[in-house]
């Protein structure tokens, strides 16, 4: 058996491992994906005030900080069984957007964009953001940078910092949002409508008008068929920050709609010997191992299973986009690099649904805080983070202790399902007889890269930088080949 190992493997965040077995014929038996950091970010919260842990979890991933922040908070309301102001809620939200444009511009364009406006088997070297910009031109590097920059800024704007906010308390927000300060967010969020405008053409003069690109979108090995999870409306439409889970199967029937404190109901995980990192699966089937079809248990809670699980977008060009998508692709689209896409669609949301928060008249009332009021207890909180459904779980003493926490991140969500999607990238790309070269291992990092997956969420490491290690074994169990990023 010859055996294949990318370690470690590139643009994402956190460490990982990528293991392929090669049996005597040169094909490919098996491949794993592993994490080897151990996950305990929960162990840190133990023993702390409820209310003190949207102050701490933000520090999990300065990536994604915000989402951890709206979960913890929404989780720490129900604990107090406090119901927040309507503006609140709406500065919340609004808030939330702000990371959500500042992280999918980021993950398109340095992470994402170089495969496809450079070529999946461009120059390594050249394979990053200033590779993006030598071929698209200073002009679009600048539209990039104002564009995250605006990001940053309405989060700024709106809780006073960005990376490690400290804006949620029990029962809303620490401080309203002034006249001046929502002009400057609404004039911000109007030039990102436009920006992810350019995002989306861009998108489709380089991607999708490009018959190699789309073949390989649409192609065998990143094809994968599970059940979709994502957070909607009271409409069943894409809502980011409230509402129920659904699932939907591969088909796009719907299998499961749920409360945040249900969630127990429907997901379970499971363990692996091999990986620190759980693996989700629903109840409703079973965990039957790393299989696809609709018996299967795994599922995927990503940009593109958000908007396969939901019926809409809640703002109009959005749902155009949306619209156009699955009328060129189908619904439910299983093509994995078809998250891109819908990533890029989700952008467009969160710029328009900024716009409309921003011009809300309610958005600049005082009122942002009710006071607790009742014991502390137990409370779930969930919203979407930009890499999937995101629950935080609280159990407390009288005191409001925290005695228990329980974190599923959306990168967990997938665990599954980028092992599954790695695999299966793998047995279409790794030819008999062939050496492993380094445009293929890209091709088969592409198959878990767009799953944006961030593994200091999900392990929850502390040093936050991602090796990867990529490790080719042979028939006897011997290691032909090793490949190492650092």
């Amino acid at each position: 058996m010859k055996t294949v190992v990318v370690d470690p493997i590139t643009r994402l965040e956190g460490h990982g491992k990528i293991t392929l077995f090669l049996g005597d014929d040169g094909e490919l038996k098996n491949a794993y994906f592993q994490i080897p950091e151990l996950r305990g970010f929960e162990k840190f919260l133990e023993g702390r005030p409820v209310e003190e842990a949207p102050r701490i979890v933000p520090r999990i991933c300065g990536v994604c900080p915000a989402c951890h922040h709206m979960a913890s908070g929404k989780a720490v309301d129900a604990v107090y069984g406090v119901e927040i102001p309507p503006t609140a809620k709406k500065l919340r939200e609004l808030f939330f957007m702000g990371e959500y444009i500042h992280s999918h511009v980021a993950h398109f364009y340095a992470l994402a964009a170089p495969d496809f406006v450079l070529g999946p088997g461009s120059e390594k070297a050249k394979r990053h953001i200033l590779g993006i910009v030598d071929k698209v031109g200073l002009e679009i590097g600048g539209k990039v940078l104002t564009f995250r920059k605006h990001g940053h800024e309405i989060m700024k704007a709106v809780g006073g910092k960005c990376t490690h906010p400290v804006y949620n308390v029990p029962g809303g927000v620490s401080r309203p949002l002034t006249g001046e300060q929502r002009d400057a967010v609404e004039k911000m969020a109007r030039e990102c409508v436009e920006l992810a405008k350019f995002s989306l053409q861009l998108f489709e003069d380089v991607v999708l008008k490009n018959k190699a690109y789309l073949d390989i979108i649409t192609g065998p090995a990143y094809k994968l068929e599970v059940h979709n999870m994502g957070l909607v409306d009271e409409k069943n439409r894409v809502n980011f920050y409230d509402g129920k889970v659904r699932v939907t199967d591969v088909q796009g029937k719907q299998i499961a709609k749920y409360a945040p404190h249900e969630y127990l109901q429907h997901v379970a995980e499971h363990v692996e010997e091999f990986s620190y990192l759980k693996y989700p699966y629903l109840k409703k089937f079973g965990w039957k191992g790393f299989v696809e079809g609709a018996a299967s248990g795994v599922y995927r809670a990503t940009p593109l299973s958000r908007l396969n699980a939901a019926d809409g977008m809640a703002t109009p060009l959005a749902q155009a986009e949306y619209k156009r998508m699955f009328d060129t692709l189908g619904k439910p689209c299983n093509l994995t690099l078809a998250t891109h896409w819908a990533r890029l669609i989700e952008l467009l949301y969160s710029c328009e649904r900024a716009v409309e928060l921003a011009t809300d008249p309610q958005i600049t009332d005082k009122h942002v805080r009710n006071v607790p009021t009742k014991t502390p207890h137990e409370g779930v909180g969930i919203v979407e983070a930009q890499r999937g459904t995101l629950t935080h779980h609280y159990v407390t003493d009288e005191k409001g202790i925290i005695r228990k926490a329980n974190l599923i991140v959306g990168t967990t969500n997938n665990n599954a399902a980028i092992t599954m999607s790695i695999k299966k990238a793998a047995q279409h790309l790794v030819q008999k007889g062939k050496p492993v070269g380094e445009d293929v291992l890209n091709m088969i990092e592409m198959a878990f890269r767009a799953y944006d997956p961030c593994f200091s969420c999900a392990t929850h490491s502390l040093p936050g930088h991602f090796p990867m290690e990529v490790t080719v074994v042979g028939p006897g169990g011997e290691v032909l080949q090793v490949l190492e990023r650092s």
